[in-house]
Formats: C-alpha cells, structure tokens, sequence
C-alpha cells in the first residue's frame, strides 16, 4: 500500500508538493503562460495566490458560518427568555419547533448543490440565501402563536440549507485536498464561535426585555437576523467565485489555481464549468457514499445536545444569565482541541485516528452523564460533548472530499447527500430530551451512537485499506477497485484513499 499522502501544514509546504507535479509530469496540461517559469517562480505565485485566498475567503465563510449558527440556534435561548409562555407552548411543542427547522433543511440541500455547480457564482448564490434566511429569521420576532412559529421554522430550515454544504464544495473548489484539512478546520471553528457567542449574545440581550414594550426573546431574533442580512448584502460585493472566474486572481495566477487542480484529479476536473448529470448521479451508486452518510446520521444525532445545552445546564441549578454563559466555554474549548487534532490529522496525513480519539472521548462522558448528577462532573462531561459530537463531523467530510472521486458535481452530490440525509436524525432526536435533570433517554441514546459510528468507522478503514491494496496491484484487481470513479488518469498521478 501506497503511504498516506498528510494534508501540508503551512503554505510553503503545500507548494512544494505541487511543485513536485511538475517535474514529475511537466507537460501535462501545464498552460503556455507557466511553462517557462523556474520552480522558484511557481513557488511565489502560488504562496501569493493561497495567501489571498486564506485572506479573503476563509474570513467570509467563517464569519456566515456564526451566523448561521447563531440563527439556527437561537430558539434554544429563546427558551430561557420567555418564549414558551408567550406562546403557550409545552415541552413536546417545542421539541417539535427544534425538529421541524429540518423538514425545510434536509430535503432543499441536495437541489441546492446541484444548483450550485450550475451557476459559474457561486459566492454570490451563498450571499443571497444567507440575506434571505436573516430576513426570515428576523420575521420569528412577529411570530404570535405557535403555529406561526413552526412555519417560520420551516421557511428558515430551507434558506440555511444553502450554506454549509454549499460552504464544504465552494472551499473544494478552490482547495486542494492537501489544503482543505486546515480549511474545513477553519469552518469547524466559525460553527463553534458561532454556538459560543450565540449563548453570549444571547445573556446580553436578555437585558433588553421589556424595553418599547418587546420582549427579551423577540430582540434576540430581531438583533441577530438584521446582522445577518448585512453581512450578507457586504459579502455579495466582493466574495470571489471559481478561481477560473476570480477577480482577486492576476491571470498568470488563474492558471496555476486550474492547473494543480487538473494535476491532483484529472485534466476535466478545474474546467468544469457546469453540472455533469452522469457524475451527479454516480454519487447515488457509491458504497463510501452511504458509508459516511451512516456515519454522520450517529453524529448528528449526538449533535443534537447543542439544541437543548441551555436546558441541560440549567437543570445544574443555574439562573438564566448564568445559563447562557455557562453555554460557552465548551465551544471555546473545542476550538483548541480541533486545532490541535487537525495539526496532528494534517502533519501525519490521519483521519481514522483523530476519529476515534474523540468517539472514546465520547464514551467516557456519556457514561458521566448518565451515572452523576454530580454539577462539577456533569459539568466536566459537558464541556467534552462537542469534541465528540462535533469534531468527527469534520472528519467525515474531509474524507468524502478526499475519496470520492472528482468531478465537482459528483463531489457536490456526496456532500449534499450525506449532509441532507444525515441531519434527518436531528428531527427524532429532538424528542429525547425529556425528564431533567437526569435525561437518561438524551444521554442513552447518544452514547449508543457513539458506540455504532465507532464500529462503522473501524469496518470502513478496513474496506478503503483492501481497496488500496487492490490499487497497489494493479491489472483486474486495480480495475476492480476503480469500478467507483476513479480514473486512470487518477491512478497515474498516485491517487489512493488517504488517512485510514
């Protein structure tokens, strides 16, 4: 078996290898304008190209992601705030409030990627839906009965389900599989800053209740979907597309952004400009496909912790206020345990391991959970759940990234599906959390799925490592395990499943 190729960890290193491609096939679809230019040449302009997209791009989408998440979250606050008694709802009602966001979310994501590999601006698509999702979600301040809240829940769940699998293909439209591990950390940090400072902002504008006559609740959606829409209408101005297209690129730098695109996955790859029915579909016929979309159904399902975190540090015996702030240390804290595993995932070239530290993690606090109502231990298990929760997700979709084959489309496809199918536990696992403060069906089923994604996992690292060995050997065996995309122009570049 071929070694793991690691993910750089700076720039410099990530231009080295690229440089590597060329004198190991200079000719290949290498443009005129970079055929006479030294390494050294190549070097600079590709340390200046990433450099302007790290400064530009990585910015944007991680500040839509807080916001994202800040939105999508915000009714768990809502909750401590006074929304249950205005609206008369009852504990089974508002779990169905927090479900329900999924009806819209789930089935629009995957239309929504296709759509985007069709449009040559992919940036401003992504703007425009996160203006229409702020305006929506500033409308649930006007919400008056429960009803009216569901319906708005549903309208928000279908604009957001634009962003994050859209997010995860526009980055892999631009990153190459040796970037994107730090890329999507970048993301994963944007998700948890926005889970932390919406508990944050949240306990200062609970100071608002009351004044012209509004409630605490309604200023928290009113405050935060006017923020949205403005960054999203600033974002729309400037937010680059496809680097064939960008503005922000010289010429000479669109070139090579195409070029070590076409020289990691085949010559079609960086010049598809629009959606491949065939490729689209062939995501539908992937076994790693459904292996991941399992996968994240067992993650999501422990996710569903953030959606009721208010409500589990409030049954510790803490006041409102309190509550909220209490929601944020665990997010800040997940940030450095990410950062530090991705710079461990990226410098060794491991994805198996990463996961399966933070799925023993979860086994551990799981078991905290269920057994004390202890405050400092439960408190303790707490302060972990995003590490095990959280964490494998990006995991999963780096892997998916990294190993199913290109085109764009396919790879949309394979991000929107397991996207879309594994948030559909996001909808029952909303109704477990019941009976504080113990919440032995919360707990008990998260640590079961923490259990089964462990052993699908471990079952998964078998199957990519046989289908290496496979690829290793070449003739029918090589052909055999080419039967899902891969192509021999791929082979011949040493493509191989990375990380397991």
């Amino acid at each position: 078996m071929s070694a793991p190729i690691a993910q750089t960890t700076s720039i410099d290193k990530g231009a080295e290898d690229h440089l590597e491609l060329k004198a190991e096939a200079p000719a290949r679809n290498m443009p005129d304008s970079l055929k006479d230019l030294s390494d050294a040449d190549l070097a600079q302009i590709e340390k200046r190209m990433v450099r302007k997209m790290d400064s530009i791009i990585l910015p944007i989408i991680m500040i839509l992601y807080v916001l994202n998440y800040i939105d999508r979250q915000n009714l768990a606050a809502a909750k401590l705030q006074g929304i249950m008694d205005d609206l008369n709802m009852t504990t089974q009602q508002f779990a169905t409030a927090i479900a329900i966001l999924y009806a819209g979310y789930i089935p629009f994501q995957i239309p929504s990627n296709y759509l985007i590999s069709l449009f040559s601006r992919p940036g401003l698509y992504i703007c425009v839906a996160v203006m229409i999702w702020g305006s929506i979600s500033a409308c649930t301040a006007a919400v008056q009965s429960y009803s009216a809240l569901l319906g708005i829940r549903v309208l928000l769940g279908a604009s957001e389900a634009v962003f994050f699998p859209g997010a995860l293909y526009y980055l892999s439209a631009w990153y190459t599989k040796k970037e994107l591990g730090k890329r999507y950390a970048a993301l994963f940090i944007g998700q948890q800053m926005g889970n932390a400072f919406g508990g944050l902002i949240a306990a200062g504008v609970l100071k608002l209740d009351g004044v012209h006559g509004i409630r605490g609740w309604r200023w928290l959606f009113i405050i935060e979907g006017v923020a949205t829409v403005g960054c999203g209408a600033i974002f729309a101005t400037f937010m680059p597309e496809y680097p064939y297209n960008a503005r922000i690129l010289k010429p000479i730098e669109k070139d090579f952004a195409v070029w070590r695109l076409e020289q990691e996955a085949g010559a079609s790859e960086a010049h598809d400009e629009g959606s491949n029915i065939k490729a689209y579909l062939s995501a539908l016929a992937d076994p790693k496909v459904y292996t991941m979309i399992i996968c994240m159904i067992m993650s999501q399902a422990m996710g569903s912790v953030g959606n009721f975190f208010p409500t589990i540090i409030k049954s510790l015996g803490y006041n409102n206020i309190i509550t909220l702030v209490l929601t944020a240390p665990p997010y800040i804290f997940v940030c450095f345990f990410f950062y530090g595993l991705s710079w461990y995932s990226d410098r060794n070239g491991k994805i198996y391991f990463p996961i399966v530290v933070c799925l023993s993690i979860g086994v551990v606090i799981y078991v905290i959970a269920v057994a004390t109502l202890s405050v400092g231990a439960r408190y303790f298990a707490i302060m972990f759940t995003p590490v095990a929760n959280v964490v494998p997700q990006l995991f999963i979709y780096n892997t998916l990234s990294l190993h199913v084959a290109r085109p764009y489309p396919k790879r949309a496809a394979g991000l929107a599906l397991i996207n879309a199918i594994g948030g559909t536990s996001n909808v029952w696992s909303a109704y477990v959390w019941y009976a504080p403060p113990h919440f032995y069906a919360g707990f008990g089923m998260v640590l079961a799925c923490n259990v089964l994604f462990l052993f699908i996992i471990t079952g998964y690292r078998f199957y990519v490592r046989r289908e290496n060995a496979k690829l290793d050997a070449g003739g029918q065996q090589a052909i055999h395990a080419m039967r899902h995309g891969i192509t021999q122009e791929q082979i011949d570049l040493g493509w191989r499943y990375v990380g397991y």
